[in-house]
C-alpha cells in the first residue's frame, strides 16, 4: 500500500477533480475556513470508518509526542494508533479545465492516513466565463450545481464532478 512509510516522513496525497463547467470559467475552494470532508483510512490497520472527517487550515491541533501540529489528528478506532493530516501551504489551486480532466485542487501531507473518498459540500467560489461574475458559497453537495449569469443572460454550472486521489512525492 502507499502508506507504508507514512508513519516517518508521510506521504503527500493530492486531491484531483474532474466536472463539466458550462460557462463557467473556474472554481476554487475559497478561504482558511474551507472544510474539506475525508474519509480517511488507518495505514496501520487498514480500518475506514464509515464516516467523513473534516479539516480546514484554519483549524490545528498538536500531534502527540511533541512533532508539531497538524490540521487533522484522529485517532484510530481500531489499532488506537494517532495519525495525522495537514494542507500543503500554497497548494490549493482553482479547478479550471473545460475538457473533463482530472486536476489538482489540493494537496495533503498525511502522517499514518490517507484519504480515501471526498465529500465536496459548500463553501467554493466560481467563476464565470466571458462576464468573470462572481458566485461565492457554491454548494457542490449533490456534485453539480447551477445559478444564472444576469450579465451575459445564460445559466451557468458545474456538473459531474468527480474525485480521485493522487499520492506524490513532495
Amino acid at each position: 500500500s502507499s502508506g507504508i512509510n507514512a508513519e516517518y516522513g508521510g506521504m503527500f496525497v493530492e486531491l484531483q477533480l474532474s466536472a463539466n463547467l458550462v460557462n463557467i470559467e473556474s472554481f476554487i475552494a475559497e478561504g482558511e475556513d474551507f472544510r474539506w470532508y475525508l474519509k480517511v483510512k488507518c495505514c496501520n490497520c487498514g480500518e475506514v470508518p464509515d464516516h467523513f472527517v473534516y479539516h480546514s487550515k484554519e483549524e490545528t491541533s498538536e500531534v502527540k509526542g511533541g512533532r508539531g501540529s497538524a490540521n487533522l489528528v484522529v485517532k484510530c478506532k481500531m489499532c488506537n494508533r494517532e495519525n495525522s493530516m495537514s494542507i500543503v501551504d500554497g497548494s490549493v489551486k482553482a479547478y479550471a479545465n473545460d475538457s473533463e480532466q482530472f486536476a489538482s485542487v489540493v494537496k495533503f501531507e498525511c502522517r499514518g492516513i490517507e484519504p480515501v473518498d471526498f465529500s465536496p459540500r459548500t463553501g467554493w467560489a466560481a467563476t464565470a466565463a466571458d462576464s468573470s461574475a462572481p458566485f461565492s458559497d457554491v454548494d457542490l453537495g449533490e456534485k453539480e450545481w447551477c445559478d444564472y449569469d444576469e450579465k451575459e443572460d445564460r445559466e451557468v454550472g458545474i456538473y459531474d464532478l468527480k474525485s480521485q486521489f493522487k499520492t506524490t512525492k513532495s
